[in-house]
């Protein structure tokens, strides 16, 4: 039987939990329009002293792949992450394929990552082809024979879904996720295509209303055990 103070302790922690959820449905949200985005989700698990906990993970499903007019943008269709590296040196994982053609020739992230081990497009080069396996050939003019310039790598993990949140719209890896190994011999790669978030709108925003809900009660039943207890120490003066 609880007294007073542990039903207030546990309305707590239990709509504590319920507001770190909403942040990562707020988080989802935000992201719908973000290229390569995967959503999270926060399972909750009731335990049996009465104190909510749970666990994020990442939803790893892959998001729609839409044609795109920019032959710098590219699409995984199927599993993986391309490995890309800032300018510190830290490597992290990616499925946004917007890329360009940055400082020195090299493909870049949007926010200035290098692509792999660097790929560096030619000064000359009058147009270039990413091939489904990665490779990437470079033509100096038209009627021109491809010249390889490189591979854009794909990676996976022993477990996607527990891969963590890193810079923009990266991931990195954890102990639970494993480390990263090339996929050999794939046809993944979509030049002229670009994959969009994996999040469900209609999913998130029907979370956001249940758990808005939820700590709406959370704060009730404080509420009415604080009133509760109040009125205990009253009677005992």
């Amino acid at each position: 039987m609880y007294n007073m103070q542990a039903v207030i302790r546990k309305s707590i922690n239990n709509a504590t939990q319920q507001f770190e959820r909403l942040g990562y449905v707020g988080n989802n949200l935000a992201n719908y329009n973000t290229r390569g985005y995967k959503s999270v989700r926060f399972e909750q698990m009731l335990k049996e002293d009465g104190y909510v906990t749970g666990a994020v993970r990442m939803n790893s499903a892959q998001g729609s792949i839409r044609v795109s007019a920019n032959p710098y943008d590219i699409a995984i269709d199927g599993d993986g992450y391309i490995p890309v590296t800032s300018p510190d040196g830290e490597v992290q994982y990616t499925r946004d394929g917007m890329l360009k053609k940055g400082k020195g020739g090299y493909l870049m992230t949007a926010d200035d990552w290098i692509v792999g081990d660097g790929i560096k497009l030619p000064p000359n080069c009058y147009k270039f082809q990413i091939c489904p396996n990665g490779d990437v050939y470079s033509y100096d003019e038209a009627g021109s024979l491809p010249s390889k310039v490189g591979t854009i790598p794909i990676v996976t993990f022993d477990c996607t879904e527990a891969l963590e949140q890193g810079a923009a719209n990266k991931m990195v890896t954890t102990e639970e996720s494993g480390e990263a190994r090339i996929v050999k011999g794939h046809t993944s790669i979509r030049q002229n295509a670009e994959e969009m978030s994996n999040m469900d709108v209609y999913e998130e925003i029907n979370s956001m209303l249940r758990l808005n809900a939820s700590m709406i009660a959370s704060m009730r039943l404080m509420k009415v055990a604080d009133d509760m207890y109040n009125k205990a120490i009253n009677i005992r003066e």
